[in-house]
């Protein structure tokens, strides 16, 4: 069998969903401004799930809103950033999110670092639910 230096191993790809169409469809929002206020120098984007679970303000909460609650994320993100030890690939981030107008709950997430896109090896920033990929 030959095999074409210039072709993948694996073959052709089928099919690829990058993340400028995740951004597009809605399925990842784009929070690099605000990580840029807290020092992160890296392009910082939250799942959707997270977002609507933990940055939206649910409706009747009070004295929440959108911008604090998007803080307290990125904010911890750099928090578990500063702790991290080198290669490591998925960072745990806890905080605390009041989702009613009782005492608030801690919430866990995890972030993980990888190229901002297929073409764009630059590091970006994921923030997603434990269980999302």
């Amino acid at each position: 069998m030959t095999t074409n230096n210039s072709q993948s191993p694996f073959g052709e790809v089928l099919y690829a969903y990058t993340r400028a169409q995740a951004v597009a469809d809605g399925f990842q929002v784009e929070v690099t401004k605000t990580a840029q206020e807290a020092g992160i120098r890296f392009p910082v984007f939250l799942t959707r799930t997270v977002y609507d679970a933990y940055v939206t303000v649910p409706p009747n909460v009070t004295g929440q809103d959108e911008a604090g609650r998007l803080w307290d994320i990125v904010w911890m993100l750099r928090f578990a950033i500063r702790r991290s030890r080198p290669a490591c690939d998925r960072l745990p981030i806890a905080l605390y999110v009041r989702n009613d107008n009782r005492a608030a709950k801690l919430i866990k997430l995890v972030a993980s670092c990888g190229p901002l896109d297929m073409d764009d090896p630059q590091p970006a920033i994921i923030v997603m639910m434990p269980d999302e990929d």
